[in-house]
């Protein structure tokens, strides 16, 4: 088995910037933002300030006057200031004075530069109407690189006139007057730089590791995602206050088709002035233009970038890292370089369904919660950042842009809000994914793939539209305004195109929460500041993450109503594939899923089912994907969402904390220490950040490592997905209220035990095929019985063994089994199936020559079987019974089967169910039957007869591993999966196989400490809870908490002379060699008989305990020797249950291995048999003895010995034949009053554990056989009503004296027949 390491938490950590040595490439440079505004009265005489810019013309060249529907018309006009002295102007807006209040930050241009009115409105309207333009103004801290106004234009809808791409429009009229057009001021903002120079961001300033990882190999391109706008030179003055790092996502997509995550900060540090030209340094402001001086008020600035690659999208904890890195390098001295703490996180692995809080430093940590709970796909989306910078409405028209596979062209000024949104762009379409180009921050430098004849969806910054025009088919998207931009060529997207009531549905939520959203959120924590990047996220976004999972459930529950009922649509492959069978059109009925749907919504239906979303959807859904889970969650959704009202069904439960149930922490590098024990000093202090030394960097130390996945590729998987275990848990959690439906949810969960281990069975197994056909009976068997199944494992894992050993027509058989039982496959069992079909060579269907062979073989050997009656009767002259009963047992004709039983087996009517499913079971009357030839093993039974001595009688019995790797599909092999009846047995051996044989006794029989009762098997199962973690069950008696226990006591078998037959019969098991009779007595071991004693576990504890075993060390180790000893809890409750049921395993091989067995055994080559006994093993003797132990001792019966010590019990031979006679008559009652004045009568508290249901019916299956355990609960149960009324039944139940309660019986009932007394 191998094995993996645990996932790494950072694949790389980049520095990119401008390398001081290299080429540097110039990009194109940004216009001055606007820093002044003034409004003047052409009319009154007033001209254009000095350096301001007057708009006199509309965008379609009228009149841009905005006084023109005014009756004293002063002829007002806009006015603008470019430049860089000042901070930038951020926004424009109007005010309405008297009817709304002045925004907090805004300004209000009042008057003109000549101290003049600059009211838009009349000039002798009342102060209550008047208009005026008001702005909004970066603060003094970000004057120099902060978004601002670039452009500013004015607009008259009437005249068709609209804003250009990436302009804002203010909503609201200038023009107030009484007549003329409306006007309407727009403007675009862009990110506002000082004196600056651009480069391209090109080359690694450093990469760790610096080798390339075999499993992803670092990208040239990522310095330029990195610095998409490119490496900028800036001059600032000198009292310029420093500028916070700007933080930044991206995503990469591998050649395997995985997303990798990039988070990156950019910041401003010192520069040389010596690494400039002479050209430069004018440009930047450094020399004078005249004398070339220099200018020593100004600062040199250069942009670098910190940035870390992940394989996870935990883009807050990476920024907290690199933020806390940045600090590190800006401060000091420092005791540790910061290469300790960068190797630190990097190699921090990532450990799943867990908790970590990584220490950076005593102040710093990162709370790392994985969701591994969610079933929803892991990615960076943001649906609070989708919904708040694109409102309700934007929102469903591109989740109608992206269902239709439309050209998707995103740009905002801010690169992390990019790439959230375009991650929640691609996950609200879910469970449909995006595979045409996608790429949520594009550099400029890339912006050719806009070109591409395909869909798409990219993000680029909004400085792209500074240099180029989108194209014409592309619907653009500026998340910085909330505006979305088609081609007039084109029909206007609109999001009433969806279906008309789920897309009404989905609004209104969206709606909603969209006001919900802008009440908890604040524009200023949009704005990162070095206190808001230091706060404790979890206290803050609380809300917001609960939030984040409403919005993505409305979406989710849209595409679980769009798609609703797609799964009775595909179609199965249940015959040879042809060229064509992986085809969408052949995997799906597309013309029926459209007429299931409504008829208004055909075309949008028609455009979906058309993309390359939809088909891939399909083929995923049809075959093995690697989306299994994540489908099988949807399919979930969608059976939620088939109801009257699905908008009030939670399908994604919110008060889920997804975080794993523990905390792993993970320490700060360690600071080292003086010899003295003083520290040392501190000697690394930074003025830039550090050009990185990779010899400081500590290398990995031996990490975790984790199993592979249990099972090979070509090995079926048996593990559950999260979704099938949690439906299991609720339908357990239903069923354990519900008496008769508990003991089959227990029977389901067995069988899912066997199915699990059914891989390493028919792996042992040389006739693989007749075992896969035995699995298939099985099924039918269950069936039969109206199991009920937690999962669909169980066909599945068979479906699977299907196709890894080329059965399709079993996998066919095993889906209309499948579908007769009323399951209707899921996902994963679905892509399973049309493997195993798909990939596995299907039978010839011509009349071949091999088939006509085997058609010729049967009829000669019908003939010949008709034949042989006619030979003997004409040998013997007679055709009576009688003669035939003289003929010599050699000549008559000898069954196929491996067993003859006899036919008045005790118990057959209630372990009909539990027959042997090999073949026929021939039936015998005599001992004179178990004479066969070659001297085969038969099995028959001793029991005791009328007159006290033993009788012998054929017995179901199981002698397993009589052969090497011994198999159960073999006529030439011995075995048989039936069940033990109760008395000694007698078998037929032969001499070569009965040099050894182990004897394996088990008993579930627990102790109560709380009561000192006995509880039995089917009170323990309905004791047992729906939780898979709780090992407890609950005394039936006391109802106190306690862990039951399963007993296992191996015995030696072997024969000896002493132990021929002289007298009467004192043994248990008795075997016949030949002629010759053995007596082997129970128990007989070399050295004492080894116990093994381990906890007894419910069977969904131990299908939780067995699937996690084979998830950490594989399949395989249910096959290995160390097995049995490594983990005997999980081997022998195994052997138990498949015991219980009758099914074949070769778990009994592992015990030959085992030492508990080879320190009284030479050969290993022995036979195992097991027997399940319904008392304990291991009486206590210092209590009294059980009335049918005392039966059989008074009637001679052989048993296991105890060594009972002499007891003052009064419980005589009298009393037992009385008792006898009671329940005999039907008066259990009077045996009930009869045993309870007994017991009074004694002195002191009697010494009992058992109940007195349980006393009574040992007996009574002592004396009378198993065929009496029904009709005695009958009789008991009558009893103990009639006795309430006169002693109560409180007092009843302080004796003991209660029958079983009805989830018992019912156990007992569905794991019937009883086990051995």
């Amino acid at each position: 088995m191998t094995e993996e390491k645990c996932p790494q938490l950072v694949d790389y950590f980049v520095v990119a910037g401008l390398d001081p040595a290299g080429p540097w490439r110039p990009l194109d440079e940004d216009v001055e933002p606007v820093t002044d505004l003034v409004v003047i009265a052409r009319g009154l005489g007033e001209e254009v300030p000095e350096g301001f810019t007057c708009i006199e013309k509309t965008l379609g060249g009228h009149s841009a006057e905005l006084s023109a529907g005014l009756i004293n018309n002063p002829h007002l006009f806009l006015c603008y200031r470019r430049g860089r002295d000042k901070p930038p102007i951020l926004d424009l807006g109007v005010l309405y004075e008297g009817k709304e209040q002045l925004k907090q930050g805004w300004y209000v241009i009042e008057t003109t530069p000549y101290s003049r009115s600059a009211s838009l409105s009349s000039g002798g309207a009342p102060t209550a109407h008047r208009v005026f333009l008001t702005y909004r103004r970066a603060l003094d801290s970000q004057g120099l690189h902060t978004l601002g106004v670039t452009d500013i234009a004015l607009l008259l809808p009437s005249k068709g006139e609209v804003a250009p791409h990436t302009f804002c429009r203010v909503d609201k009229n200038l023009n107030t007057g009484m007549w003329g057009p409306g006007l309407y001021v727009c403007y675009k903002r862009a990110v506002a730089k000082a004196n600056a120079l651009v480069y391209e961001a090109s080359e690694y300033l450093l990469r760790y590791p610096e080798d390339d990882l075999e499993a992803f190999p670092l990208p040239e391109s990522v310095p330029v995602f990195c610095l998409p706008m490119g490496v900028t030179v800036e001059s600032w003055p000198l009292n310029t206050k420093y500028q916070l790092p700007v933080f930044s996502t991206f995503v990469l997509t591998t050649a395997s088709g995985d997303k990798v995550y990039g988070a990156a900060i950019q910041f401003y540090e010192s520069f040389s002035r010596e690494l400039l030209s002479e050209r430069q340094s004018v440009r930047l402001g450094l020399l004078s233009v005249v004398d070339r001086r220099p200018i020593t008020s100004r600062s040199l600035q250069v942009k670098k970038s910190i940035c870390v690659l992940s394989h996870w999208p935990f883009f807050t904890v990476f920024q907290k890292f690199l933020t806390f890195v940045y600090r590190y390098s800006i401060s000091g001295p420092h005791v540790l370089p910061i290469e300790k703490y960068t190797s630190c996180f990097i190699y921090t692995q990532c450990f799943l369904k867990l908790r970590m809080n990584i220490l950076l430093s005593p102040y710093d940590n990162l709370l790392l919660c994985q969701p591994v709970s969610s079933p929803l796909p892991l990615s960076g989306a943001s649906f609070l950042k989708l919904l708040q910078n694109l409102g309700p409405e934007n929102a469903c028209t591109l989740l109608l842009t992206v269902l239709t596979e439309q050209k998707l062209l995103l740009h905002s000024l801010r690169p992390d809000v990019l790439t959230s949104v375009s991650e929640a762009l691609v996950s609200m379409s879910f469970p449909l994914l995006w595979s045409c180009p996608y790429i949520p921050l594009c550099p400029l430098q890339m912006a050719d793939v806009l070109l591409a004849p395909v869909p798409f969806i990219v993000g680029v910054h909004s400085s792209y539209f500074d240099l180029y025009d989108p194209p014409t088919d592309v619907v653009c998207v500026d998340l910085d305004t909330n505006t979305i931009f088609q081609s007039e060529d084109k029909k206007p997207l609109s999001w009433r195109s969806l279906p008309r009531k789920h897309g009404k549905t989905l609004f209104n939520t969206l709606t909603n929460l969209h006001k919900t959203l802008e009440k908890i959120c604040t524009p200023g924590q949009e704005e990162a500041t070095l206190e808001f990047l230091l706060t404790d996220y979890d206290q803050i976004y609380r809300r917001q993450k609960q939030l984040e999972l409403e919005i993505q459930e409305a979406f989710l529950r849209f595409m679980s109503c769009l798609l609703r009922g797609y799964r009775t649509f595909l179609l199965p492959i249940t015959q040879a594939p042809s060229d064509t069978a992986t085809d969408c059109s052949s995997l799906f009925n597309l013309q029926g899923f459209l007429k299931s749907r409504d008829r208004t919504q055909q075309k949008f239906y028609t455009q979906l089912t058309r993309t390359q979303m939809f088909t891939q959807f399909i083929q995923e859904c049809s075959f093995v994907s690697d989306r299994h889970a994540c489908l099988e969650f949807f399919d979930e959704c969608v059976q939620k969402v088939d109801v009257e009202k699905p908008e009030e069904v939670r399908l994604v439960d919110l008060d889920e904390t997804h975080s794993g149930e523990h905390t792993v922490f993970i320490m700060p590098p360690e600071e080292p220490q003086e010899p003295d024990g003083s520290e040392c000093p501190a000697l690394y202090s930074y003025e830039t950040f550090p050009t990185l030394k990779p010899e400081l960097f500590d290398q990995p130390q031996d990490q975790l490592r984790v199993p592979t996945k249990g099972s090979a590729p070509s090995s079926p998987a048996p593990r559950r997905t999260k979704q099938e275990i949690k439906l299991a848990q609720k339908r357990a959690q239903k069923y354990s209220a519900v008496p008769d439906m508990w003991s089959k949810c227990l029977l389901g969960h067995c069988y899912g035990l066997w199915f699990i281990y059914l891989p390493t069975f028919v792996r042992a197994e040389t006739a693989k095929v007749r075992a896969l056909h035995t699995a298939y009976d099985v099924l039918k068997h269950m069936e039969n019985r109206k199991v009920v199944l937690p999962d669909e494992v169980c066909y599945r894992i068979l479906m699977q063994l299907c196709g890894q050993y080329g059965q399709p027509v079993l996998a066919v058989r095993v889906l209309l089994e499948m579908k007769k039982a009323g399951i209707t496959p899921n996902t994963i069992t679905y892509g399973y199936y049309n493997k195993a079909v798909l990939e596995s060579k299907w039978p010839s269907t011509n009349q071949g020559g091999r088939l006509r062979w085997a058609k010729l073989r049967n009829v000669l050997l019908a003939v010949a079987q008709f034949r042989q009656p006619i030979k003997r009767r004409q040998k013997s002259g007679s055709v009576g019974s009688r003669g035939e009963a003289m003929m010599d047992p050699d000549q008559r004709p000898r069954p196929h089967s491996t067993l003859i039983r006899q036919s008045s087996w005790s118990g057959l009517s209630e372990s009909s169910s539990h027959e042997s499913l090999t073949g026929p079971l021939v039936k015998s009357n005599s001992l004179n039957s178990m004479k066969t030839p070659n001297d085969k093993l038969t099995v028959c039974r001793k029991r005791p007869g009328p007159d006290g001595h033993a009788q012998s009688s054929l017995s179901s019995a199981q002698v397993l591993g009589c052969q090497p790797g011994g198999g159960w599909d073999g006529g030439e092999r011995l075995q048989l999966f039936g069940r033990f009846s109760s008395g000694p047995d007698v078998s037929v051996v032969d001499p070569s196989l009965l040099s050894l044989c182990v004897q394996v006794l088990m008993s579930s029989c627990s102790l109560c400490r709380s009561c000192n009762s006995l509880v039995y098997d089917e009170e323990i199962m309905a004791g047992w809870t729906s939780d898979d973690s709780n090992l407890n069950s609950s005394c039936p008696f006391c109802c106190a908490s306690f862990v039951p226990f399963l007993n296992a006591e191996i015995c030696d078998l072997g024969p000896s002379e002493k132990h021929l037959i002289t007298g009467s019969l004192t043994c248990n098991d008795v075997y016949v060699i030949n002629s010759s009779i053995w007596l082997l007595p129970q128990g007989s071991s070399v050295g004492g008989a080894p116990q093994v004693t381990v906890a007894y576990l419910s069977p969904l504890v131990l299908r939780k305990e067995l699937e996690s075993l084979l998830e950490n060390e594989g399949e395989s180790v249910l096959a290995q020797p160390q097995f049995l000893d490594s983990h005997s809890i999980i081997f022998w409750n195994l052997v138990w249950y498949f015991q219980r049921l009758g099914l074949p395993s070769n778990l009994l091989q592992l015990v030959r291995a085992s030492p508990l067995v080879s320190q009284f055994m030479q050969v290993t080559n022995s036979a195992v048999r097991v027997r399940l006994l319904w008392d304990t093993l291991t009486p206590d003797t210092d209590q009294w003895p059980p009335l049918y132990v005392l039966w059989r001792i008074h009637s001679g019966v052989p048993m296991r010995n105890y060594s009972w010590r002499r007891h003052n019990h009064p419980f005589t031979l009298s009393f037992l034949e009385e008792v006898l006679r009671w329940v005999g008559m039907n008066e259990v009652h009077k045996a009930v009053t009869l045993f309870l004045d007994t017991l009074a009568k004694q002195q002191g508290s009697p010494r009992i554990q058992r109940s007195l249901y349980r006393e009574f019916l040992f007996l009574t299956l002592a004396a009378m056989g198993k065929d009496h355990v029904a009709a005695f609960d009958k009789k008991y149960k009558a009893a103990y009503s009639r006795l309430s009324g006169t002693l109560g039944r409180e007092e009843l139940r302080k004796k003991r004296a209660q029958p079983p309660s009805p989830k018992a019986v019912d156990c007992r009932r569905s794991f019937h027949p009883p086990l051995e007394c």
